[in-house]
């Protein structure tokens, strides 16, 4: 037996430079650091973010809220539920298309919107840059999700 690494061996890199592997690491360490903030809020990442873009546009619908997202609606929906049981938002069915869900929020739901303020502000002291850097950075990663799509 032999510690020498063999040619096949060489052709799998170390994940330490792999781009996908420095993505997945650094989704999954904001994931952790917006979790304790969150749970204040009682709300999951997913569902902030989809709390955050009815506070910028409110009453849209669901085939809307998914392209934003980037989710599927057997993704959005069971999500939608939630925060519908929550009491955050409402769901009703557009009466000129049926097939049309269309989100508002509740006052509870505009309500949190204050409590939530904190939660960025905590996040840019966190990520310790600039909004330049931070802005080039999601401009690369924004890039790379487009193309792959």
């Amino acid at each position: 037996m032999t510690d020498t690494p063999s040619d096949t061996d060489n052709a799998v890199p170390d994940v330490s430079v792999m781009l996908c592997f420095s993505l997945y690491s650094a989704a999954h360490a904001f994931t952790q650091l917006y979790r304790p903030l969150l749970d204040k809020l009682g709300l999951t990442y997913p569902q902030y973010l989809v709390m955050v873009t009815l506070w910028k546009r409110d009453g849209q619908n669901v085939k809307e809220l998914g392209r934003t997202l980037f989710l599927d609606s057997s993704t959005l929906t069971p999500l939608l539920k939630r925060l519908d049981a929550g009491g955050l938002i409402t769901r009703t069915r557009n009466p000129k298309d049926e097939r049309e869900v269309i989100i508002r929020l509740t006052e509870k739901g505009h309500a949190l919107k204050t409590h939530a303020a904190d939660v960025m502000r905590c996040i840019e002291e966190a990520v310790g840059m600039d909004a330049e850097a931070i802005q080039a950075i999601k401009a690369s990663v924004d890039t790379i999700r487009d193309k792959i799509k």
